[in-house]
Parts: structure tokens; sequence; C-alpha cells
């Protein structure tokens, strides 16, 4: 049976929709294909038709019926939100290093002391798969509710081969069972494990040949990102893991740039990375050498506002020509939010960007880093039907009003999954 939703009378409705599959750049990321009084048809999961309400009225008059009509009368309407960058599939909570860092421990002093990265990995180890799906789904409920419908989500918190492939298997079993598309990443170089402190190498050495031929066998990943950042590992040993993770079919992403200036942008440059993440030191080199190579910046300003440091600059890599997409950074160390309303308002306050490029940012650009732009991203013919109803009536609203979940209705492949 045909499966028909029809949202009309939207106040406005931006479509996002561009004639490229390219990242948006420069004053392109201000362009959101606004349509005032618009009307979206999502038929058996994917968007049929787009423009004005007049239009679609006449387009089909004779199969009105035959839909179920939400008047978006006062409304905005928009794409789904996509994360590109998240740590999603976890065990366990981290609260107390909330409290050392507002008593003045840093995040490479927690991390040195057995917390961060590593306190996660033995909660993550420890827990069952069963008890991952569980807790990782109620993180993806709770995205679903901010508006988000595509997540990227990263492994790193095994940092041995049974472990990453735990977390691998974990989100495959998500994507089936979860209405959001969740699209993985593999992070075996999130950490040097404790046990391997003072033979870095060798831990560089199971990551390429044996962790990389295990996901790849069993198809676990899309991407191969690394912690390119000193005391984790460096420019030489990131451009090895991810150059090898190119022989496997996986598109490199790299941590860069986060804590101090390192090279990491212009590494995300030199292997062809179709993002870099964080980028809070990135050097003007970087950011020039990443516009040159269409590397798109995935900034994380609640990251930056968690851990009570400056946000990147996102303002001028978006004028230098860099691509820019934001994300959530969800964690349990450095972000614990599922918020992307909240990193839209971030974005605009911290960063600098307009109403219009946070938009962008966390739509379509978004979709672009995670290579989901062919589905998401924005509402045009043959899309997903993946949109939001916001209680608003402008994208401005949306930005201004900073602070508030305006979701008031998500559609999911054209299923109504909140409101």
């Amino acid at each position: 049976m045909t499966s028909i939703v029809w949202i009309k009378h939207s106040s406005q409705l931006a479509t996002m929709a561009q004639h490229s599959t390219k990242p948006r750049i420069k004053e392109e990321m201000n362009n959101l294909s606004i349509i005032e009084d618009g009307s979206v048809w999502i038929e058996d999961g994917l968007i049929k038709a787009i423009g004005k309400t007049s239009e679609l009225e006449e387009q089909f008059k004779e199969r009105a019926d035959e839909a179920d009509i939400i008047d978006a009368t006062g409304h905005l309407v928009t794409p789904g939100l996509v994360d590109p960058h998240t740590h999603v599939a976890y065990g366990g909570s981290r609260e107390r290093e909330f409290e050392m860092r507002l008593e003045g421990s840093t995040y490479m002093d927690i991390m040195n002391a057995g917390g961060g990265i590593h306190a996660t990995t033995k909660m993550t180890r420890e827990a069952t798969e069963e008890e991952l799906v569980e807790q990782s789904k109620k993180r993806l409920d709770s995205f679903l509710k901010h508006g988000v419908t595509t997540v990227e989500g990263k492994s790193g918190y095994g940092l041995d081969l049974e472990n990453e492939l735990k977390q691998l298997r974990v989100m495959k079993r998500l994507q089936q069972e979860h209405p959001i598309d969740l699209v993985p990443t593999f992070m075996g170089a999130h950490a040097v494990p404790t046990d391997y402190k003072g033979r870095e190498e060798d831990f560089v050495d199971l990551v390429i040949n044996e962790m990389l031929p295990a996901i790849a066998e069993e198809n676990l990943a899309v991407f191969n990102d690394v912690f390119c950042e000193v005391g984790v590992f460096t420019p030489e040993q990131s451009e090895r893991i991810l150059e090898a993770g190119k022989k496997y079919g996986l598109t490199p992403k790299i941590h860069a740039d986060e804590i101090e200036p390192y090279g990491g942008a212009e590494l995300a440059a030199k292997v062809g990375a179709i993002s870099a993440e964080h980028l809070l030191k990135a050097s003007d080199e970087g950011i020039k050498a990443m516009a040159a190579a269409g590397t798109i910046a995935c900034l994380l300003p609640a990251t930056a506002l968690f851990l009570r440091e400056q946000a990147a600059e996102g303002r001028k890599m978006i004028d230098a020509g860099v691509p820019v997409a934001i994300s959530t950074d969800c964690n349990p160390g450095s972000s614990p939010t599922t918020s992307m309303p909240l990193v839209m308002n971030l974005a605009c306050i911290s960063m600098r960007l307009t109403p219009a490029e946070a938009l962008t940012a966390a739509t379509y650009n978004a979709a672009c880093a995670i290579q989901m732009e062919d589905k998401t991203g924005s509402l045009e013919l043959g899309k997903q039907g993946d949109v939001v109803l916001w209680d608003i009536s402008s994208y401005q609203e949306l930005q201004y009003l900073f602070g508030v979940n305006h979701v008031k209705a998500v559609w999911k492949k054209g299923v109504k999954v909140i409101g």
C-alpha cells in the first residue's frame, strides 16, 4: 500500500537544494533555497514533489485524499539534521571528569591519569554487545528528538581487535534496528592503549596489519579515522594508518589540531581526507591546504565550550573557501550532548557563522562529510523523506532562540518518528 505524507503551507521551506554534488563553500553556504508557503510530497519514503503549496495542490488535486496531510502554517520545515561526527556507541559515563576539569585538570592530565578515552575503553570492553546496543539506542532516540535523522558513529573505545569489532557490530545492528541512518567509521587509532605505552609503533602495526583487514572482511566501516595529536599519534603514524585504510576502500578522516598545532589540517589535505575534525589550532597554511583540496572542516563548537577552549575559526575557514560542517561530537568525555540545534546556536555565537551557514553546515555539508548527500541533507526530488517540522516560523529564529529544542515533528524516510 502506498504511503503518502503531504506537508503543506510551511512559513519557510528551507530545501537546501542545489545542482551540485559538492559541499557548499563561501557565499553558497548562505543559500538555503527557501520556498515560502512551501509544500513537500513524500511517497513511499522518497520526495516526489516540492514547491509552493498552490503548485502541489494543482499537481495532486486528484490524489489529495490519499495523503496524510500536515498543515505547517506558521512553521519552519527543513531537511533532517545530519551529525557527521559522533562516538555514539560506548559503555558507561564520565561525569566525574567534568568536576576534575572544573577543578583545574586538563584533557591530557585526565587521560594520562587513566581517565579519558582509557576509562571509556575499560567500560566499553566490560559491556556486552546487548548492553552497548541498549545504551547507544537511547542516545539515538535523543538525536531524533532533536531533529537529527542521520548520524556518523566512530569506534575507538575498544582499542583491540575483539572490542573494535564489537563496537562496529553494535553500530551495524543499530543501523538495522533504529530509524536513524548510522554511518560507521573505524577509529582503532583513537588512543594508544595503556599496555602499549612505549611500544606505540607496535600498536600502529596492529591497527594496520590486524584490525583493518578484519574490519574490511566484515564490511563494518565506510571511513577510517585517526587521532593525530601530540602524545597520541604523530603525523607520520597517522599517514601510515590512513594510507593503509585506503587499500581496503576506507575513506580517510582525521582528528586534527585539536589541542596543539600539529600539521593535522595539512595532512588531511595531503591524504585526500574527506574531512578533518576539530581544528581548534589549525594553522593558516593548513586551512589554505584544506580549501585547495576540498577537504571539509567538521567543526565541534560544543566540545570547545565543554572544554572551555576557544572554538575553531569557522568564520576564517569559510572566508578562505573551506567547506564547513558542524557536529555534536557526542562522546562521554568532552561533549556529552545530542543537541544539534544547540550546536547550530554555538556555531553562530562562538564561530561567527551566519544563521544560514549554520543550517547548511548541519544539513547539506554535513551529509557531504559522510558521503550521504545523494540521500539526505536537502529536500530534493528522489531523496529520502527526512524532514523536520519546527515550532518556529523562520530559520533565523532557529538560531536566535538558542538552547531550546524547537522540534515539533520528525519524519524519517516518510515515516513519522517524533511528534
